[in-house]
């Protein structure tokens, strides 16, 4: 009797365990961060860049549509260079969340899109653009240019 006993719990601990310990050793996808649209995300100092990406039909004119945090006590001056060329400066205000070229909720600036002449990278590749401001440390990303041929940015094209 005691051996069955025995039996039965050694059983029904080895099923709990099994039914519930599996999170221990298995890999959590959901702790990862990942992009869940078109575009890149990066973080600047106390700025968050979102869904950072270039619409352009012809690889020659781009037009640069992303969303910025700042998450600072501070105004700041967001510059934003392209391969190397020309830089474009964004003023930030604090506390503030600004939309370029996107629809968003009632709360975020939406401004008009940024135009970036001679980017010389055709849709579907990757264009390099460096973020920088003030003495935050900058970084530089792979910015996925897309073209006209989705609803959403259709009218992005410059």
């Amino acid at each position: 009797m005691k051996a069955r006993l025995a039996a039965s719990a050694a059983l029904a601990l080895g099923v709990a365990l099994g039914a519930s310990g599996c999170s221990m050793i298995t890999y959590q996808a959901t702790t990862e961060h990942y992009d869940a649209s078109d575009g890149v995300s990066a973080n600047v100092g106390d700025l968050d860049l979102r869904n950072i990406l270039v619409v352009s039909d012809d690889g020659v004119d781009g037009t640069l549509v992303l969303t910025i945090v700042n998450n600072g006590e501070d105004d700041v001056d967001l510059d934003v260079q392209v391969d190397g060329g020309d830089t474009v400066t964004i003023p930030v205000d604090a506390g503030a969340t600004v939309a370029f070229g996107v629809d968003a909720a009632e709360d975020i600036d939406v401004v008009e899109p940024i135009v970036l002449e001679g980017i010389g990278v055709d849709p579907g590749s990757l264009l390099p653009i460096y973020f920088q401001y003030g003495s935050a440390e900058g970084v530089e990303k792979q910015v996925p240019v897309l073209d006209g041929r989705l609803p959403e940015y259709e009218s992005l094209v410059p």
